[in-house]
């Protein structure tokens, strides 16, 4: 249920806003949306594992979180990168 190293390492070349950069707040959200994604697949043939949709509520709030930070220091950054993503709108 989670995502392969090589998936998170292209993850983190894609969203890095430096070289070297793993923990910006685009790095840590591109990687939240593709475990969100991966777990959302997962429960659509496990409905009773709430265990993991716990975890998935978790997730979710934490980029919601990481999103309201990005939104409020730089707006522009913000759309772009929820356009990239296919989140929101």
């Amino acid at each position: 249920m989670s995502i392969t190293p090589e998936l998170k390492e292209q993850l983190i070349k894609e969203y890095a806003t430096k070289e070297g950069d793993t923990g910006s707040p685009d790095v840590q959200i591109a990687i939240l949306t593709s475990r969100i994604s991966t777990l959302t697949e997962h429960f659509k043939t496990h409905k009773k594992d709430n265990h993991s949709r716990r975890g998935l509520l978790m997730m979710v709030a934490q980029r919601r979180k990481l999103l309201d930070y990005v939104k409020r220091k730089d707006e522009e950054r913000y759309k772009t990168l929820i356009g990239k993503l296919g989140i929101r709108r």
